[in-house]
């Protein structure tokens, strides 16, 4: 992992999100919240895990040295796994936004030396790990790729053709 892929996924994240979000931008309620056989059952669900699950990683990496981005606001709330944190889609696209920016400014923080470095943390269960910090900065943009993959087949049963995802376009 180098400081150029790390930003090239930071700019892929926050533009993909942007693309998915017009479409999500577009949802009714109804829609937002329709239940699917799923694990997460719904967009919002999904939206929600997506946006939790990144908050928690940037706190995370945030134990490796002291970075400029976590003292924003949107890091000072405790979030535990499945918490529902955005109720609609407005607050999700002004929340989502903001983070995406707040990832992009972690990826412009980072140094080379940052990433040869080892993340020592605890996940949800508190199980204990010690990983390549660069993979888990990977691991956290391809969890979202991931799940942006799910919410793509929502919005295709909610019959909402989308086709946001492409990697090749942001160059």
């Amino acid at each position: 992992m180098d400081l150029e892929t790390v930003k090239l996924f930071s700019l892929y994240n926050k533009t993909t999100n942007a693309k998915m979000n017009k479409f999500i931008s577009t949802l009714s309620n109804e829609q937002w919240e329709k239940k699917f056989d799923c694990f997460f059952p719904s967009v919002k669900s999904l939206c929600n895990h997506i946006y939790a699950t990144d908050i928690n990683w940037l706190k995370r990496f945030s134990t490796l040295r002291e970075f400029q981005f976590i003292k924003h606001d949107l890091f000072k709330k405790e979030i535990k796994f499945g918490e529902v944190v955005i109720g609609d889609t407005e607050q999700y696209l002004q929340s989502r936004a903001e983070l995406d920016e707040m990832i992009e400014q972690f990826a412009n923080e980072l140094t080379a030396e940052d990433l040869t470095k080892r993340l020592k943390y605890k996940d949800p269960y508190g199980n204990e790990h010690d990983n390549p910090f660069g993979g888990m900065i990977l691991h956290m943009f391809n969890h979202e790729t991931h799940h942006r993959g799910m919410i793509s087949v929502y919005l295709e049963q909610l019959g909402i053709a989308n086709d946001y995802s492409n990697f090749s376009a942001i160059f």
